[in-house]
This record gives C-alpha cells, sequence and structure tokens, in this order.
C-alpha cells in the first residue's frame, strides 16, 4: 500500500530521469505532488454557444465541421470551418499539422474544441485549440470540474503531471495528514485534506474569479498556514535569543544631556520615541535585537548614538559595522563630531588599514581605552578582541548575512544588544514577515526643513541639454554629482565608464573644477576626493555608485543619474537623498536610454510623483518582489508554496495570530 512519504519514483511508469527532473520543482514525494499545486485553471464544464463566445475568452465550444482546407504556401496551414445550428461560424487554424490530422477531420463530423477565442479577418478562430471528434467516440473534452494547470518542467507535459498529481490525491483519501492548525482554527476553516481536494478538482459551482485571485477559503487557508508556519519559525529564535541573559544597562542621562545640550537642532518626536523604546530594551536582561528603519535623511544616525552613549555610561564597548569604507568614515566623521566633545575614545578599523594603523586600533579596543569601534567586515576578523562588547549596531544591515553578524556577535563574552538599521525603509508586510524576529523602530518624519526633491526624467539623447543646467547651478555656488550606472558588478567597466563621462564633462565644462571618484581608487584618493568635495573645493563629482550613502553635503543640489532604467527604485531613491539636505531647492534628473521597459517606466514615474521613501519601498517591492528586494538571506519568503507577501499582505495580521497561538 502506498503511502504519502514514498518518493516519486514508487509511481509506475516515473523513471529515474523523470524524477530527478520533478527534484528540481521540490517534488521527491507523494506529498509534494499532493502539494504541488496548479498556477491556473481551465473550465471545460460548459459548452459555450457560439453566439456567447468573446475574443481572448477560453472556451469550450461543439460544432459540426463544415470543410477542410490546406493553405499553400511557404508555411502551409490546416484551416477547419466550424459552424452551428444557427449558422454562427469559427475557424480552427493550425500552423503545425500532420497528415493524420488532416485526414480525421472530415465534413459532418462533431467537434469539441477547447482553446482562446481570437478575432481573424473572416471572423472568429482559434489557433491550435485543443480538441476532441466525439462523432468518432473519441473521449468528450467536456470535464465535471475545473481543470488544472501545473506548473512544469522540462520534459514532463501536463497530461503526465495530472496523472501522477492525481495517483498521488488517491493515497492521501486513505491517509492520515497532520493538520495541528485544524485544532487551532476551531473549524472556521476548511480542513487541510478538504482544501487540497478542491484546489486540485475545483468543481464547476465553485466562484472562479475568487480562486484565480487566491480569495478563496481554501486557499486563505493554506496561505495562512504558510504564513503562519514561517512566521512561527521565526518567533521561535526570537524566544530563544529573549531566554538568554546579556548585560543590563542603567540608563543614565550624564553623558545623554550633555549630547542634547550640544545638538543644534531639536530631535523629532519621532527620533525621541525611538531613542525611548531602544533604551528601555537596553534596560533589559534580554538581548535586544531591534531593527530601526526610516527614510533617507530621517536622522537614524543620532538616534543610533543615543544609543551606545547608554554603553559608554555603564562602561560597555560598542561595534558599530558598515558595509563599505566610505560608509564607514561617514561614520567615523559623524560619531567624532558627536562624541569627541564628550571625551569618549572612538577607534576605527577597515581592510585597508597599514599593519601599524591596525595594530594601533587593535591595542585601544583590546584594552577597553575605545569605548566605540567603528568598521567593515574587519571588525569581525579573529585578530579583533574587545575588552567588553555589549552593543552591535550594523548599518545596512540586508548586505551582510547571518554568519557575519553572527561572527561579530561572538565577539562578546555574553551575547551582545543588537540595533541594525537600514538604508531605505521596509514595507509593513515584510517587517510583518521576513523580519517578524526582530523588534521594530521607525522613523516615521523628517526634521523640519528638509526639502522635497523635485524629481526629472529625461532621455539620454538630451544630454548636451544638462551642461548650463550644471553651469547655471554651478555659478550660483552649488555642488552637483552625476551618476554613472553599468549592469556589470566590475570596478574596471564601472571605472571605464565614468572616465568617459569625466571626458565629456570636463571638455565641456572647462571653467569648473570636474573631478571623478570610483571603486578603484585608494582608500585615502577617495578619502581626499571626498574632503574636497564636502569642503567645495569640487564643483562637479562624477561618481559610481559608491555614493549611494554615507555622503552628506548640504551644499549639493543637483544629482544626475545617467541610465536610471537600470538601478530599483530603493537605490534610486538612495541616490536621490544625497541631496535636499540643505536650504536650496535641490533636483534630481534621471536619464533614461529610450526604449524603456514597462517596468522601468513604472520606476521612473513613482520617483517622479513621490519623495515619500514607504510608498517607494511598497511599490519596490510590488514591482520586484520578495525574493529580488531580501536575496538569499531569506530563502523562505522567497519560495513559498503558495503565500505571496505582496498580494496576501492583508492575511498577515491574521497569520500573526495563529502563529503566536502554535508558539
Amino acid at each position: 500500500m502506498s503511502a504519502l512519504s514514498d518518493p516519486i519514483i514508487s509511481i509506475s511508469g516515473l523513471g529515474k530521469k523523470t524524477s530527478d527532473r520533478l527534484n528540481q520543482l521540490g517534488i521527491h514525494t507523494l506529498e509534494h505532488l499532493v502539494f504541488h499545486l496548479p498556477s491556473r485553471y481551465q473550465d471545460k464544464t460548459t459548452i459555450t454557444p457560439l453566439s456567447k463566445a468573446r475574443v481572448n475568452d477560453e472556451i469550450l465550444i461543439e460544432l459540426n465541421i463544415d470543410r477542410i482546407e490546406v493553405v499553400p504556401s511557404r508555411k502551409r496551414q490546416l484551416l477547419c470551418y466550424l459552424s452551428d445550428n444557427q449558422n454562427q461560424r469559427v475557424l480552427l487554424r493550425f500552423f503545425h499539422f500532420t497528415q493524420y490530422q488532416k485526414q480525421a477531420l472530415i465534413r459532418g463530423e462533431t467537434i469539441q474544441c477547447f482553446g482562446e477565442v481570437k478575432m481573424g479577418r473572416q471572423g472568429l478562430e482559434m489557433h491550435h485549440p485543443e480538441y476532441r471528434i466525439v462523432s468518432q467516440n473519441q473521449t468528450p473534452l467536456l470535464e465535471p470540474t475545473l481543470t488544472p494547470i501545473y506548473p512544469l518542467c522540462s520534459g514532463v507535459s501536463q497530461n503526465k503531471m495530472k496523472q501522477w498529481v492525481n495517483q498521488s490525491l488517491e493515497v492521501l483519501k486513505t491517509s492520515l495528514l497532520d493538520d495541528y492548525f485544524e485544532t487551532i482554527t476551531q473549524q472556521s476553516m476548511p480542513s487541510l485534506k478538504d482544501s487540497l481536494f478542491l484546489l486540485h478538482h475545483p468543481n464547476k459551482n465553485e466562484n472562479l474569479t475568487q480562486i484565480e485571485t487566491f480569495k478563496h477559503i481554501s486557499q486563505q487557508r493554506l496561505i495562512i498556514e504558510e504564513l503562519a508556519t514561517h512566521q512561527l519559525s521565526l518567533l521561535k529564535t526570537k524566544k530563544v535569543r529573549k531566554s538568554k541573559t546579556t548585560n543590563k544597562f542603567e540608563i543614565k542621562n550624564n553623558l545623554h544631556d550633555s549630547l542634547l545640550n550640544s545638538l543644534e537642532f531639536d530631535l523629532t518626536d519621532a527620533q525621541s520615541r525611538c531613542i525611548k523604546e531602544i533604551h528601555e530594551d537596553l534596560s533589559n536582561t534580554e538581548p535586544m535585537l531591534r531593527l530601526l528603519q526610516g527614510d533617507v535623511g530621517s536622522g537614524k544616525t543620532i538616534v543610533a548614538v543615543f544609543s551606545l552613549i547608554q554603553a559608554v555610561e555603564n562602561d560597555f564597548q560598542t561595534a558599530v559595522m558598515a558595509p563599505t569604507e566610505i560608509l564607514a568614515r561617514q561614520h567615523l566623521q559623524n560619531f567624532t563630531e558627536y562624541l569627541n566633545p564628550l571625551n569618549i575614545q572612538i577607534a576605527y578599523l577597515s581592510g585597508s588599514q597599514n599593519t601599524h594603523e591596525r595594530k594601533e586600533q587593535l591595542e585601544l579596543i583590546e584594552s577597553g581605552k575605545a569605548k566605540v569601534i567603528i568598521g567593515t567586515h574587519a571588525l569581525f576578523q579573529e585578530s579583533v578582541y574587545f575588552d567588553n562588547l555589549s552593543l552591535v549596531i550594523i548599518d545596512e544591515q540586508h548586505k551582510f548575512g547571518v554568519h557575519q553578524r553572527l561572527s561579530l556577535s561572538q565577539k562578546a563574552k555574553k551575547t551582545p544588544h543588537q540595533l541594525v538599521m537600514t538604508a531605505t525603509p521596509i514595507p509593513r508586510s515584510l517587517t510583518m514577515s521576513a523580519y517578524a524576529d526582530l523588534d521594530t523602530s521607525v522613523i516615521d518624519e523628517l526634521p523640519p526643513g528638509r526639502q522635497p526633491v523635485e524629481t526629472i526624467a529625461l532621455s539620454n539623447s538630451r544630454r548636451d541639454e544638462l551642461i548650463e543646467k550644471i553651469r547655471k547651478i554651478s555659478d550660483e555656488g552649488r555642488q552637483i554629482y552625476w551618476v554613472c550606472t553599468l549592469i556589470e558588478e566590475s570596478d574596471a567597466l564601472r571605472a571605464e565608464s565614468a572616465e568617459k563621462t569625466f571626458n565629456y564633462l570636463s571638455s565641456n565644462l572647462e571653467d569648473l573644477k570636474v573631478v571623478m571618484i570610483h571603486g578603484r581608487l585608494t582608500k585615502l584618493e577617495k578619502e581626499a576626493i571626498m574632503k574636497d568635495f564636502e569642503q567645495g573645493k569640487i564643483n562637479l563629482l562624477v561618481a559610481t555608485t559608491v555614493i549611494e550613502v554615507g555622503v552628506n553635503v548640504p551644499n549639493a543640489s543637483l544629482m544626475i543619474v545617467e541610465n536610471s532604467e537600470r538601478l530599483g527604485l530603493a537605490q534610486l531613491h538612495q541616490l536621490r537623498g544625497r541631496v535636499g539636505r540643505g536650504s536650496e531647492k535641490s533636483i534630481c534628473i534621471l536619464m533614461y536610454q529610450s526604449p524603456l521597459s514597462e517596468n522601468a517606466k513604472q520606476r521612473l514615474e513613482v520617483l517622479r510623483q513621490s519623495n515619500d521613501g514607504f510608498m517607494i519601498a511598497q511599490k519596490d517591492l510590488e514591482l520586484r518582489g520578495p525574493g529580488e528586494i531580501l536575496g538569499t538571506q531569506q530563502t523562505g519568503i522567497a519560495s513559498m508554496k503558495i503565500a505571496n507577501i505582496v498580494r496576501d499582505a492583508y492575511l498577515l495580521k491574521e497569520a500573526g495570530y495563529y502563529s503566536s497561538k502554535m508558539l
């Protein structure tokens, strides 16, 4: 007797080669076949009269053959003319046909056809429909339930897949299926077994529109369970983390008040709220793991500074890790500005330091003299020893793998508190699913005086028009970014692209100081260029996307991005965030190469219409999907069987309720 746990190769007629192909779809057992759900359905439950046929609809018709004709041409066609009793007509057109087909289609025979209705020169047509000659006793196409269409792999036909799924469903009928979810839903939803049978073979009375839009109760039941199960795994991780103990910070106000009084601006209500939430976490023995997110320019850095102040007050060390040297150096500059007046020692580590610099910094870290340690991946190398690490702050956390964050955490004697920051907002549906193991703080307002950036889309063919625009901005005493993009990740190719643009701009703007920065320059060269730009010594900075984050030059008010169609919404929004930081009106010009894809048009239009990072993040999720946004770190979200974070966001709250009951 077969069991759902049996391998698919146990199915009669399914060999090793086909088994290997099905494995690529994640199908290894009969149970996997049961959960291999249709991607769509065909309705062959009703024969539609030709009088009710609509163009583009897929329908089943039953008519008589009037005549057959072969059109002689370079690409021969077989034409089959059909009519009904009301003399309504339709033409079947076959571009590929056999002699057997031609001989079987005989005038006067009754034929059932299923296919998409098209409008041709002579009226309604179907191209290569599925058909049966019912007057020759062939099995009719008419079916009692909706016909499932399954996702396939190379070498596997729909008929074979249907056959194997149906065999597995027969095994399901007599099998016990673990349905723990049913016990907590209290019969408010159909059982797992009933849902599976219905979704493989919906009867003709089911609401097809609901099924096609994944709003049917049986689909919702599976979606909620899948989302809840994913959330449950994250909640279990969170529970394990919270069962550990770490250093409890006594919240003190000495350095806090000194820093607050030294600021030349007031904190926003959102910043104050986030600082309070973080302080509450730090004052507990449970290790904090909090996500701090906010729009570009919302002031995440100062919130991080107020967080680490408490570590210093309690004589603990804080590690601040950034993905790039430019961003790490920017943090060093900003943190030094805030912490130097408070006599707080900072150490800095990066991969490009010489032996003497590195040794000096390592001694400061190991001795405990440095209370704040800023750096790149170099922070979690074996040679780095902390004296009393108790808080880890990770910027642009999505650019670090879980093992990298863990490597840094393991440098602490006890599990450290962790604050992770994002460069741009994360859609709420992702914080509720992919980041369900994190507590979240949101800076949902911008500091007063922050200027919205006007965004213009401009074809590359109008590039020359920008020369005068650049000159005008420069004459007004303001500075300009020109960003070059390349699909290739190679620094050499990026540099070559930037070089061409640099030569073009230099020759057309001889009276301006035009300088180029790219990934192949040394650390010292990059630092010198950025320092000159910050001090206003450079009018126009030609750059690759190395300036995407971490650059703060309030005097820069024009951003030009070449080939902007190559970048995602979040990255473009980040680049745009480099301007609009001063009191002057700022402009971002997104240059593009025609023709644009529909997706690229939508991206540019979203940026043209909005400066709201939260709305842009949601649109980015809708356009790219969770897989691209989350990358390999969250494969569970990207590879769900039926749930879709964008489409099913409205079910996340309910899934969260059930996941907490299952915990």
